[in-house]
């Protein structure tokens, strides 16, 4: 997969998860520290956030969006999705 300098992929996942499996070069940012670090996080780049299955991110994607930034994405399905469509070396976890 060809990298895209304009995209950047954020894991809100708890520590315990992302200690499972992670996807590389991912932000780790945990969804309940997202609202004390929105300073860290770029507006001009595609936000594309992350999850175990795609519920947590899409609640930080809405947060995210109705903060400004317009060009955040939720990752339907989440890293369990991507290990099966991107990466099946990413472990799967239940």
């Amino acid at each position: 997969m060809e990298k895209n300098k304009d995209m950047i992929l954020l894991d809100v996942r708890e520590p315990v998860e992302v200690q499972i499996c992670h996807i590389e070069n991912a932000i780790h940012i945990p969804m309940g520290e997202i609202s004390g670090k929105l300073n860290h996080l770029p507006q001009n780049k595609d936000l594309v956030i992350f999850c175990h299955m795609g519920v947590r991110s899409k609640q930080i994607t809405e947060y995210l969006r109705a903060n400004g930034f317009t060009r955040a994405f939720n990752l339907n399905g989440g890293i369990n999705r991507w290990s099966v469509e991107v990466d099946p070396g990413v472990v799967r976890y239940y």
